[in-house]
């Protein structure tokens, strides 16, 4: 999670309960705590396989209302679908969030797939979904994933996008309203090695931005208050899964 230093314990604790890295920024912009992102072989490793899950029908009506909407509704319809099964495989099926599946089955998730190939159209692209995320009833749209299969694809880039990203959140007046998560295909924590199957926790299909609501993160760690108990057990998850039952949750037949 990327935060601007010296924000509450809050913030740190909702990193932990989903297993989501900080990057602080100080007072002057500058980023702080960054992941070890050399371009290394085996980065690779442990991504989360699309190809099959584009053929799927997505399991929810897609966000066409984006500023930069693919021509095709059919691979909108496949970023949904492989995204979804990514959140029902992993984060809920794995349990490495235990808040994702109330609004999962609530169907308070909003699915914004953009077309958006550079970090300008993703940034307005953000800002718009950022405004929207602030005027909606939460009983409706809880949390937006903000996809974005063809912008920030190479992780490094994707890394320093971030600060841009929580610079506009701030410039539209959500700072502790609203919150900006990340997750990437080609995700590395600092000081992993790029094999290392913790990164797992933050490797999603494509490069997505998650916003989430600060009331929703307060009542996470209210009902989850041994933040630490669930970051270790994630990570106990996953070495226990390794790399060939990663790979096993993306075959057709699996789940």
């Amino acid at each position: 999670m990327h935060i601007v230093a010296g924000s509450t314990n809050t913030c740190r604790v909702i990193a932990l309960l989903c297993d989501v890295p900080f990057t602080a920024t100080d007072e002057h912009g500058a980023l702080q705590l960054l992941p070890a992102m050399r371009r290394r072989p085996g980065r690779h490793l442990g991504r989360v396989g699309v190809g099959w899950q584009a053929q799927t029908p997505a399991f929810l009506p897609a966000m066409t209302d984006v500023l930069s909407p693919f021509d095709d509704p059919a691979t909108t319809a496949g970023v949904v679908a492989s995204t979804q099964r990514w959140l029902e495989r992993a984060v809920i099926g794995l349990n490495l969030c235990p808040f994702a599946k109330a609004v999962h089955v609530r169907k308070q998730i909003r699915y914004a797939v953009t077309a958006a190939t550079t970090a300008e159209e993703l940034l307005a692209e953000l800002r718009h979904e950022l405004e929207l995320l602030g005027q909606a009833n939460p009983e409706v749209v809880e949390t937006t994933l903000l996809i974005h299969p063809q912008a920030m694809t190479d992780f490094i880039d994707f890394h320093f996008f971030l600060k841009e990203a929580d610079a506009a959140l701030r410039s539209l007046g959500h700072e502790g309203s609203l919150q900006i998560a990340s997750f990437h295909p080609a995700y590395e924590f600092a000081g992993n090695a790029p094999d290392d199957i913790a990164n797992c926790t933050n490797r999603s299909p494509h490069p997505t931005l998650h916003l989430l609501r600060e009331a929703s993160i307060d009542r996470a760690v209210a009902a989850f208050p041994d933040a630490a108990a669930i970051y270790e057990r994630n990570i106990e998850t996953l070495r226990r899964l390794g790399h060939e039952g990663w790979r096993g949750l993306w075959t057709p037949d699996a789940g």
